[in-house]
């Protein structure tokens, strides 16, 4: 019984002592409104080794559909089972979610679960509990609106790209202005890929995570910056393309978790940094993979079958976003494919099924994402701007014609912003907002067309017209002709957060040719210019410009061709 008392007495001094309400005041008194949640954690029963615990959250702020009440012990306690949530604990952190029986929360309804846990030494109560990112028990004059449509997600704001300046990487600043012309976008932002563990304290001579964190500061000053972080080390990486396989085997989730995302996390939650606004791209061409390439589709691979199999694709985004989600000023952006992957009927829905699942995994919850980025180091053109999905030819759909094959979507632009409906359905929250990669998609230049096709036939009209001058819309690889896309920037378009350049213009996609390297990076035939083609390609040529380096490294020539070939063209 005393510990009871205490365990009630502190969640009640911590409600009383910041807002003068009690903690069963009601939702609608004025001190208990400015209160957005409130916790009680009580110890029902404790012995020498071992406790049981149950939690009551009361939600003072707008209706949920789903909730995740998170806390932090400060001693050893280890829950081992739980009731009416589903708990999960990481070190010191435990996460509980909703059952799909309990998830809705009215405002100013309460919910209960309870646990049995194990400890030594001191049981003491958790100082601090939130409820979806909002601290609960403290009155902190009304909910923060931050956040993507959630209220108090900490001090988040709904754009982290608006009103703020995005960090130069002084690496590849160097690289482009050492190119003929490149001093022209060299002051352009560009994505930071941690694509191994070692890249987080840095290999090769180039700079690690703190250096560039502190290098942000820098550019800083006085007002806002944001820089772009590309979390990218699943095990079994990239299932479908060998040119970006990675170091991590597709069973090694442990050491994506302890040796890759625990690391970043303890280096982004330094208070040091707390002033950045640090925006993570989570894992390229990860998720996507589970639905198309798997099972009996001709594009499946014994290697996306096994990491269905296996949910290591899942566990690990979802640990990532739950580890990340808990820094303030992180913002998790989850890759979503592109218009040439996901557009199609068959793909769309189930992709942003999985990507729910992956968000609801290890402890994340869909308030975790603050939203998603498409075509990250693709090719799709932005805009189609010769030709709707919507225009006939000879009484034949656009949708109709070789190069669309049935697909929903001729552009990004279009794409992304039904793609990010189509998120919220499935339960993200109403305030996601969207990324796109611009950064190679330009397609400029001479071959640029300027209107449509000839209407002979519907591939007249689509082949004549269409901006995109890849060979095959599954082409990949170093693409020959491509240009520089829109230049990065702040809110272009409805449900758009930004355009960017998270994959560095003039570094490799892969190498044209085999070579021995320690990065676990393999050859991937799609970035040979001879190769004839898949049936992810439609059995074409690739398209791949010759004598490419690996992925990652700096590929003089395509940087040139990029540059030569911006739409909007460089002055």
């Amino acid at each position: 019984m005393s510990r009871t008392r205490i365990a009630m007495l502190a969640a009640l001094a911590l409600v009383a002592g910041a807002s003068g309400t009690s903690l069963a005041a009601a939702p609608d008194d004025i001190g208990a409104a400015a209160v957005p949640c409130t916790v009680d954690y009580r110890v029902q029963n404790e012995w020498s080794t071992g406790f049981t615990a149950s939690v009551t959250v009361t939600n003072n702020g707008a209706a949920k559909s789903g909730w995740a009440v998170k806390w932090s012990y400060a001693g050893n306690q280890q829950i081992t089972n739980g009731w009416n949530a589903r708990i999960n604990q990481s070190g010191s952190s435990v996460t509980a979610t909703n059952e799909s029986y309990n998830g809705t929360l009215g405002t100013g309804g309460s919910v209960s679960f309870g646990f049995n846990g194990t400890y030594s030494g001191s049981n003491a109560i958790p100082a601090t509990f939130t409820l979806d990112g909002v601290t609960c028990n403290v009155d902190d004059g009304g909910t923060d609106p931050g956040g993507p449509g959630e209220p108090g997600e900490g001090d988040r704001v709904d754009n982290p790209y608006s009103g703020a300046n995005v960090y130069v990487n002084p690496e590849w600043s160097a690289n482009a202005a050492a190119e003929p012309g490149g001093e022209r976008i060299a002051d352009q932002p560009t994505g930071v890929w941690l694509d191994r563990t070692a890249a987080i304290n840095g290999a090769g001579g180039r700079m690690g995570l703190r250096e560039h964190l502190d290098e942000a500061l820098a550019q800083k000053g006085d007002g806002e910056l944001v820089i772009q972080l590309v979390i990218y080390n699943l095990p079994g990486r990239d299932c479908s393309a060998l040119a970006s396989n990675g170091e991590l085997g597709p069973t090694e989730i442990d050491r994506y978790k302890s040796e890759y995302i625990d690391p970043i996390a303890e280096i982004l939650s330094d208070p040091k940094y707390a002033s950045l606004r640090i925006v993570t791209t989570v894992e390229i061409d990860s998720l996507p993979n589970l639905v198309t390439n798997t099972g009996s589709r001709a594009t499946a691979t014994p290697e996306c079958d096994v990491m269905k199999a296996n949910g290591n694709y899942q566990k690990g985004v979802g640990y990532a976003l739950n580890k990340l989600g808990d820094i303030p000023n992180v913002y998790n952006y989850v890759d979503a494919g592109h218009h040439g992957w996901i557009g199609w009927d068959d793909n769309f829905t189930p992709t942003a099924n999985i990507m729910k699942e992956a968000a609801t995994t290890e402890g994340a919850t869909v308030f975790d994402v603050h939203g998603f980025i498409t075509n990250t180091a693709n090719y799709s053109a932005l805009k189609e701007e010769n030709f709707s999905i919507n225009d006939t030819v000879g009484g034949k759909s656009v949708r109709e014609s070789k190069w669309v094959d049935w697909n929903r979507y001729v552009d990004e632009l279009s794409f992304a912003q039904a793609f990010r409906q189509e998120l919220v359905r499935v339960g993200f929250n109403s305030g996601i907002g969207m990324l796109i990669d611009t950064s190679r998609n330009g397609w400029g230049g001479s071959a640029r067309p300027t209107g449509p096709g000839a209407s002979t036939s519907v591939d007249t009209y689509i082949e004549g017209g269409r901006i995109d001058r890849r060979i095959h819309i599954g082409n990949w690889c170093n693409q020959s002709g491509a240009g520089l896309g829109e230049r990065p920037q702040a809110a272009p378009a409805a449900g758009i957060d930004a355009y960017v350049w998270m994959k560095p213009p003039g570094e490799s996609d892969g190498s044209s040719s085999e070579i021995p390297n320690d990065e676990g990076k393999g050859f991937d035939r799609m970035c040979d210019p001879t190769y004839t083609g898949n049936a992810r390609n439609g059995n074409n040529l690739s398209g791949a410009l010759p004598n490419a380096p690996i992925s990652g490294q700096w590929f003089s020539a395509q940087f040139r061709e990029l540059m030569q070939n911006a739409y909007p063209p460089l002055s």
